[in-house]
C-alpha cells in the first residue's frame, strides 16, 4: 500500500497493540520495536529500539481505561520520537479520553478537554487522528491538524446489510439531543425515520428519560450514540422506547465501547437484542457477552494514514 520511499513507522502503547498490529499489517508494514512499561512506583518508561530520525511517526494508542496511565504513555512517547528527531509525528487516538469534559457547566468547572489537547500539542504531536470526538469543537482546542474521522463509515454499512435503507418499520432514534446531528447522518444515508429521547442528567453518569419525540410504536428501533460509558442512558432509552413508546424490538450501535461500571449487567438484562461497537477499545474477555458485536475499526485508519503519509486528502473518507 506504500508506494514511495519516505520512511513510515507504526508504533503501539499497550492500550490497543492488536489494533496497532492490524493497521501495520494492513501498511505492509512491521510494528516498530518499542518497549512500554513502568517501574514499582508506577512511573512510565518508554524505550524506542529502533531509529526514527526523519521518519513519519504515527503513534497509535486509545485513552481508555487506565485514562492516565494510556495518556501518559502516549505523550511520553510522543517526546520520545520528538528527542528522537523524527520528521512528523502522528498521534493516532481511536478513542480520545476526557472528550465528555469540553465546556463548563458550572461555576469552577475545569474543561478538561482543552488541557489535554495542550498537553499533546506540547508533547511534540505534529497532527491527531481521531474517531469521533464526544464534540466536534474539541478539533479547535488544538493548534495542529486534527482529523476526526467518522465512526458512520463502518456502522451504516452494517445497519443497511442488517435492516436495508428506505423501510417505514425501521427508525434511527437519538437517545438524547446532543446526539440528534449524529443521528440524522444515519438518516440520510439510510433513508429511515427519526426520533428523539429528550431526558434530562441530575448529575454524571445518571439520566431520566421524560418524552419520545416521534413515533416508535410497532417499530424496530436502531439507537445510535458516540459512546456507552456505564449504559445508563442506553438501557433506560431502551426501556422508555418499548414500555412508553411501543417499539417492538431493540438495537443499539455506538462508536466507543467504553463499558465501566455497571454497563455489562445493564445491557445484558436491558431488551436491547444487539449492541454493535467499533473496536475503538479493546474489549476485555470478561466483557465480551453474546449481546455484543464489534466491527473492526483497523480498515478505516489504515486508509486514513495511508492518505495523510502520501500527502493526499483525507476529506473523501468523511463521504
Amino acid at each position: 500500500m506504500i508506494s514511495h520511499g519516505k520512511n513510515i513507522k507504526i508504533f503501539s502503547g499497550n492500550s490497543h497493540p492488536a489494533l496497532a498490529m492490524q493497521i501495520a499489517s494492513a501498511l505492509g508494514l512491521p510494528l516498530g520495536k518499542a518497549t512500554v512499561n513502568t517501574f514499582s512506583d508506577g512511573e512510565i518508561s518508554v524505550s524506542i529500539a529502533e531509529s526514527v530520525r526523519g521518519s513519519d511517526v504515527f503513534l497509535v494508542q486509545s485513552t481508555c481505561d487506565p485514562v492516565n496511565s494510556n495518556l501518559m504513555e502516549l505523550l511520553i512517547m510522543i517526546d520520545a520520537c520528538k528527542r528522537a528527531s523524527a520528521g512528523r509525528i502522528t498521534a493516532v487516538i481511536p478513542y480520545f479520553g476526557y472528550a465528555r469534559q469540553d465546556r463548563k457547566n458550572k461555576a469552577r468547572d475545569p474543561i478538561s478537554a482543552k488541557l489535554v489537547a495542550d498537553l499533546i500539542t506540547t508533547a511534540g504531536a505534529d497532527r491527531v487522528l481521531t474517531m469521533d470526538l464526544h464534540a466536534s469543537q474539541i478539533q479547535g482546542f488544538f493548534n495542529i491538524p486534527v482529523d476526526n474521522m467518522l465512526g458512520t463509515s463502518a456502522l451504516i454499512p452494517h445497519i443497511a446489510g442488517k435492516f436495508g435503507c428506505g423501510r417505514d418499520d425501521v427508525v434511527i432514534v437519538s437517545p438524547d439531543l446532543g446526539s440528534v446531528s449524529r443521528a440524522r447522518k444515519f438518516t440520510e444515508k439510510l433513508d429511515l425515520p427519526l426520533a428523539i429521547i429528550d431526558k434530562r442528567r441530575p448529575k454524571a453518569n445518571v439520566s431520566e428519560v421524560m418524552n419520545i419525540i416521534g413515533d416508535v410504536r410497532g417499530k424496530k428501533v436502531i439507537l445510535v450514540d458516540d459512546l456507552i460509558d456505564t449504559a445508563g442512558t442506553l438501557v433506560h432509552a431502551a426501556n422508555a422506547l418499548v414500555e412508553k413508546g411501543g417499539a417492538t424490538e431493540i438495537y443499539a450501535c455506538a462508536t466507543h465501547g467504553v463499558l465501566s461500571g455497571p454497563a455489562i449487567e445493564r445491557i445484558q438484562n436491558s431488551p436491547i437484542q444487539e449492541l454493535t461497537l467499533l473496536d475503538t477499545i479493546a474489549l476485555p474477555q470478561d466483557k465480551q457477552i453474546d449481546k455484543i458485536n464489534i466491527l473492526p475499526v483497523a480498515p478505516v485508519f489504515t486508509e486514513a494514514i495511508a492518505r495523510i503519509y502520501e500527502e493526499v486528502s483525507v476529506s473523501p473518507l468523511f463521504d
